[in-house]
């Protein structure tokens, strides 16, 4: 996540087009379980946080949290490479389309079993998964740049036990990621969609202009209906994403913690020197 300039650039109209989606919004509750309490990791403008729990939000942009709505949970600027919360703070870890912005991946397990006593979840991207339309016929481009940057499913692992869902992604997905414009291709033409897809924004400009030209073209001239009939009528499409759920190691197997369970989002659990923004 170590980044925050990444989306210090690019983020400025995130939310035009990266509402949740609540079909998706109920999926993550629900692998996150029996929970109280969770630290949303890599937080954004605060989609899928649960309204039913204590949450505390971690982000490294501020330009994301400024859009964060009115009645989010406040943000904490930071990164999964060093979390700045008590020891054993939260239950659980939420962490929705982020892994692949952070920047050193055993650091933040590190952090992630020091702060989070119970559970944490992911909704990531599996590099072994096949193409989609979009990046196997017009910007493959894209994935040999998530070859480079997305962790496989096997690195969850050291977390704990793991248990991985596929998410289908519904046709109308409000939520404006690379994949959920798969039934509503016109949309990958429209530059406020691209300006809010990490993906789009790392490819070099002329690669993507390439790409998006021979899209409008085969929409132009009926190719891209032709060669994916089989879409027009589909309710959902598994793309790839995967939901990835940790429990972690016993409480009883880690060091002990230096203070007594904290159910409430306080300024308590948040480290000395902190401050909360948003």
């Amino acid at each position: 996540m170590g980044n925050a300039s990444d989306y210090d650039k690019v983020g400025s109209t995130y939310v035009a087009t990266r509402r949740p989606d609540p079909r998706l919004a109920a999926t993550l509750r629900e692998a996150l379980g029996d929970v109280t309490s969770v630290v949303n990791i890599g937080a954004g403008s605060g989609a899928y946080e649960p309204t039913d729990l204590d949450v505390v939000a971690v982000e490294p942009s501020r330009v994301m949290i400024d859009q964060r709505p009115a009645g989010a949970a406040p943000a904490i600027l930071g990164s999964a490479e060093g979390l700045p919360l008590d020891d054993h703070s939260v239950d659980a870890a939420l962490a929705v389309l982020t892994v692949h912005h952070w920047s050193d991946l055993r650091r933040a397990w590190t952090e992630i079993r020091r702060v989070v006593r119970e559970r944490a979840v992911f909704l990531t991207f599996d590099p072994a998964a096949p193409p989609f339309w979009l990046t196997r016929d017009y910007l493959p481009q894209i994935r040999e740049l998530d070859a480079a940057r997305l962790p496989p499913l096997s690195v969850f692992e050291s977390l704990g036990a793991v248990e991985v869902r596929p998410l289908p992604i519904p046709h109308d997905c409000t939520d404006g990621f690379l994949a959920a414009f798969w039934r509503r291709p016109t949309a990958y033409l429209d530059p406020t969609v691209q300006a809010n897809i990490s993906a789009f924004v790392a490819l070099e400009p002329s690669t993507r202009r390439r790409g998006l030209d021979a899209l409008r073209r085969d929409l132009e001239n009926g190719s891209w209906a032709s060669a994916n009939r089989d879409l027009l009528t589909a309710e959902t499409l598994d793309a790839g994403y995967r939901i990835v759920a940790c429990t972690l190691m016993p409480t009883a197997e880690r060091p002990s913690p230096g203070h007594q369970h904290c159910a409430s989002a306080s300024s308590a659990r948040v480290r000395s020197g902190e401050r909360r923004v948003g």
